[in-house]
């Protein structure tokens, strides 16, 4: 799950996403860290040296540009792409069909004869130029492996590549007259055991900065509102899709405060908000706004500690903004 600057551009888009890139790691090596500190090796010595190896073969990437839709974009993690595909260290990608290519002449070609014009599923959503395709993994299942393994090159701790039968993908679209141009995309589960509306989470890093990765959190919780769930992301999160999901929550319950000034209980906001409520707690505690009393959970949230909050999210808003009207989603178990 990530978030920043990036994409072929002039010299702050290089300097943003030397940045981001260092963030990320500084990111990834925390969680590593906490990962080995929680799991003891596997005892078996042949499993051992399997994980040992694979993880030797992807801690250092393997492609280190990839062009798309007239961008340059350099990658930052491994990705099990074919290694003949690799062997030049840069692919080119077709926007539309997602199909990998070594060379660009391939790519030209390629293009030529290519008819996709936007992914292959239904849209669900249209605001003026954005648009939301809803892709069936077991329907589309070349495009949607495709998609898994160019996202990889973007993310640390992703490991669906070819299993994607069991998923739906959403898909974000900035439209104009050539086409639909993916600008980032989640993926859920046809059937969660445990309730959750997002699997995987990905904004493009030549896309990033304009607030399509809370668009897409938002989506996911407006199609839980359809299904009648409370819904939350598949855990653990990244300590960078931590922060992103916090600053969201955090957006929704001051909203809920602010309109309600009457007690609520955790149990009501998730009710209200489709928000899981250890989610809930999890964003009150980090705002001080939570105080046990007798053993029990009290929302101790003043007027003035609500607008403080609010003031500091204005700042930070993004450009994309979902509109919940344009959405025409039907839920997979009523069709």
């Amino acid at each position: 799950f990530v978030w920043g600057g990036g994409g072929g551009g002039d010299g702050r888009t290089d300097k943003k996403r030397s940045l981001l890139q260092r963030r990320t790691r500084r990111g990834k090596r925390k969680l590593e860290q906490a990962e080995a500190d929680d799991h003891k090796p596997p005892a078996d010595p042949t499993l051992a040296k399997l994980e040992k190896d694979h993880e030797e073969i992807t801690k250092v990437k393997n492609v280190d540009v990839v062009y798309i839709g007239g961008y340059e974009v350099d990658c930052w993690y491994f990705s099990p792409f074919p290694e003949e595909c690799t062997r030049h260290r840069r692919l080119y990608i077709c926007e539309f069909c997602m199909k990998y290519m070594r060379k660009k002449s391939t790519l030209i070609r390629h293009k030529a004869k290519c008819y996709l014009r936007h992914p292959p599923g239904n849209e669900i959503y249209r605001d003026k130029d954005i648009s939301v395709f809803e892709v069936d993994g077991a329907k589309n299942k070349v495009y949607c492996q495709c998609l898994c393994l160019l996202s990889k090159l973007f993310l640390d701790h992703k490991t669906l590549y070819y299993d994607v039968a069991p998923f739906l993908f959403y898909l974000l679209c900035e439209a104009d007259d050539t086409g639909f141009h993916v600008v980032g995309y989640f993926s859920k589960e046809k059937v969660s055991a445990d309730n959750n509306n997002l699997a995987c989470i990905l904004t493009f890093p030549q896309f990033q900065r304009k607030g399509y990765g809370k668009f897409l959190i938002a989506l996911s919780y407006e199609l839980s509102k359809h299904e009648g769930k409370i819904g939350s992301p598949e855990k653990p999160l990244s300590d960078l899709g931590r922060l992103s999901y916090r600053s969201y929550w955090t957006r929704v319950l001051l909203g809920i405060l602010s309109e309600h000034r009457r007690p609520l209980s955790v149990k009501e906001i998730a009710q209200m908000t489709y928000i899981k409520d250890e989610d809930v707690i999890y964003t009150l505690e980090s705002l001080k706004m939570l105080r046990y009393w007798k053993g029990q959970k009290i929302i101790s949230a003043t007027p003035k500690l609500i607008e403080m909050h609010q003031q500091q999210l204005r700042s930070r808003q993004g450009r994309a903004r979902l509109n919940p009207s344009k959405l025409q989603y039907t839920p997979l178990a009523e069709r």
